[in-house]
């Protein structure tokens, strides 16, 4: 699946061009020569639809896009949230951008504002409320590797007709 990053300049056209490869232009989709002025109501619709049509075709994982919210009544959607305490999200963020601590610090503090601000636009719930998910981890102290292993094994064991 392609990859959509909000700091990217020309990252709505890619999104709408990715969502008319599913036929949803055709059917009342939403294209950038109709309108600039773009909202979160609009951006989550159009989401929603193509992770729905995802889904609906194949096993796939969902990481954010409010995927706990669209995917809420969904059978065999398993909704998890990680979490990691502030000092090793702050170590994670200067290492992977080159920042220094206050950069990195501002940086988690304007991405956690918008995420949860279009959580709450959208869903009408907060993202941090742990009732959304099946899982919550914190994974402060443990290798990514590590994590993805318990997960699997937890999903092939509740799902072992879908996952093989």
């Amino acid at each position: 699946m392609q990859r959509i990053k909000a700091a990217k300049p020309n990252w709505w056209n890619e999104f709408c061009r990715f969502y008319q490869q599913f036929g949803a232009a055709g059917q009342g989709g939403y294209t950038p020569q109709e309108d600039r002025e773009v909202t979160s109501q609009q951006i989550y619709l159009a989401e929603t639809q193509i992770l729905r049509d995802l889904a609906s075709q194949e096993s796939c994982v969902i990481i954010g896009r409010s995927g706990f919210h669209i995917f809420r009544n969904h059978p065999y959607a398993m909704r998890i949230f990680f979490i990691a305490d502030r000092k090793a999200r702050v170590k994670r963020v200067m290492e992977k951008f080159a920042l220094d601590e206050d950069a990195a610090s501002m940086r988690i503090d304007k991405v956690d504002e918008a995420r949860d601000t279009y959580t709450q636009t959208v869903a009408g719930v907060s993202r941090y409320d742990a009732r959304n998910y099946d899982f919550v981890f914190n994974v402060t102290q443990f290798p990514t590797d590590l994590v993805a292993q318990f997960l699997a094994d937890n999903i092939r064991k509740k799902y072992p007709f879908i996952v093989k």
